[in-house]
């Protein structure tokens, strides 16, 4: 991590006005649009990840009780299934044991989860719709000479950045290609 360098915020005139330029992808030719969006999340991952941030923020600013519902419902599941998962002979015996409590139970996480499911949504939104934004905006950019040259750069491990870890983890590494 110690090699790790934060590519630069590109000018909002090359993300998004004068300079930046936009076209449907060839929705026939798969790879060529994976490569165009791939080597746009590299050149652009810094304008990303704030843009990211700041429509999070903005959801949650604008629902900040559903977004800390949701998020908590959300982790509630997510605890809830990984100590079922992890503790099944005990949740068994439980229920085998005490059936009426068992069925309260399951009413209760049953009705909390249909009244909690606005605030999950918006929470999922909240996730999603950046992510959305993102795979939009990098399959309508077209690359420019300089993206194509930062793109190199990358590719020969001169230089190592947060998105290259994150595709490399996804098993998206990038191809040599111009």
């Amino acid at each position: 991590m110690a090699d790790v360098q934060f590519a630069p915020l590109r000018s909002l005139s090359d993300f998004m006005l004068e300079s930046a330029r936009f076209q449907m992808p060839n929705l026939n030719d798969p790879d060529k649009w994976a490569n165009r969006v791939m080597h746009n999340l590299y050149y652009f991952q810094t304008n990303y990840f704030l843009m990211t941030i700041i429509v999070f923020l903005v959801i949650g600013i604008l629902h900040p009780v559903k977004m800390v519902c949701g998020f908590a419902a959300i982790a509630a599941a997510f605890g809830v299934f990984v100590y079922c998962t992890n503790s099944q002979w005990t949740a068994r015996r439980f229920k085998k044991n005490h059936p009426v409590i068992s069925l309260i139970i399951i009413v209760a996480a049953g009705y909390l989860l249909v009244y909690m499911f606005g605030a999950v949504i918006v929470f999922m939104f909240g996730i999603a719709f950046p992510l959305l934004l993102t795979l939009i905006h990098a399959s309508l950019r077209m690359r420019g000479l300089k993206n194509k040259w930062t793109n190199k750069l990358e590719t020969a491990g001169l230089k190592r950045t947060p998105m290259g870890i994150i595709l490399d983890g996804l098993g998206q590494e990038q191809e040599v290609t111009m």
